[in-house]
């Protein structure tokens, strides 16, 4: 399903130096993120930063959201997002920021333009609660939280 979102490249090396944000394949689910940082970055272990994208989008429609997610062969290395994952609404109009941070015990270098997160667009079901005194219907799981199903 496409979904028509509008996009501010505010980073001038787009379109010449960094590529206009697209899929990184024809099945690929999310959108990479690349680092508009000025010059190299070194992350030391243990150390977070907030990093421009060098973009704004504007999604517009209330139906949709977007995540910021981690890149798998960068979160594996240690380059995760320090918020876990990021949540961008549909009225948000301002650059996005990846929150990045080094769980690794090797400084991460960060280039100008490398790929260091992605944008995943979702819909949104905007929930109307009722109130009740309990629950109609009991499940197996009922209140059971936390492991209570085991490790096996």
């Amino acid at each position: 399903m496409d979904v028509k979102i509008d996009l501010q490249l505010l980073d001038p090396r787009y379109g010449s130096a960094f590529p206009l944000p697209d899929a990184a394949t024809s099945g690929a689910a999310a959108i990479d993120l690349r680092a508009a940082v000025e010059a190299p970055l070194h992350l030391d272990p243990g150390s977070c930063v907030l990093i421009p994208s060098g973009i704004a989008i504007h999604i517009g429609n209330p139906g949709f959201a977007a995540l910021l997610l981690p890149r798998s062969g960068l979160g594996h290395r240690g380059l995760i997002l320090g918020n876990g994952v990021g949540l961008i609404d549909s009225d948000y109009q301002g650059e996005i920021k990846m929150s990045c941070w080094n769980r690794s015990d090797d400084v991460i270098s960060i280039e100008p333009g490398d790929r260091i997160a992605q944008l995943l667009v979702i819909p949104v079901a905007t929930p109307v609660f009722r109130i009740v005194d309990s629950f109609a219907d009991t499940t197996g799981r009922g209140r059971q939280g936390f492991g209570h199903s085991g490790i096996r």
